[in-house]
C-alpha cells in the first residue's frame, strides 16, 4: 500500500488507541467489573477497530482503482467477503 506517512502515522495512532482500549478491557475483566461497563467497552474497541479497518480498506481499494490493479482489487475483494 502505497500512503503518505502521515495517513500511516494516522493508522498507528487509531490501532495504538484500540490496543490501549483492549488493555483496559483486560484489566476490567481480571477486576470483574459490571458486565454492563465491560459490554461498552467492547463496543468502543470493536467501533474504533471497524473504523480503521474501513479507512485502511478505502485507501487501499481508491489507490488499486487509480493504478487500474483489478488483481490486487479482486484480492482485496475475496478477503473482505470471508468476514
Amino acid at each position: 500500500m502505497v500512503t503518505t506517512r502521515d495517513s500511516m502515522q494516522d493508522v498507528i495512532l487509531r490501532l495504538k488507541r484500540v490496543s490501549g482500549q483492549v488493555e483496559g478491557l483486560i484489566r476490567m475483566i481480571e477486576r470483574e467489573e459490571e458486565c454492563f461497563q465491560i459490554i461498552t467497552q467492547f463496543q468502543a474497541a470493536k467501533a474504533a477497530l471497524d473504523s480503521t479497518f474501513s479507512l485502511v480498506l478505502h485507501r487501499n481499494l481508491k489507490e488499486c482503482l487509480s493504478l487500474d490493479d483489478s488483481k490486487r482489487v479482486e484480492k482485496i475483494l475475496k478477503l473482505i467477503s470471508k468476514q
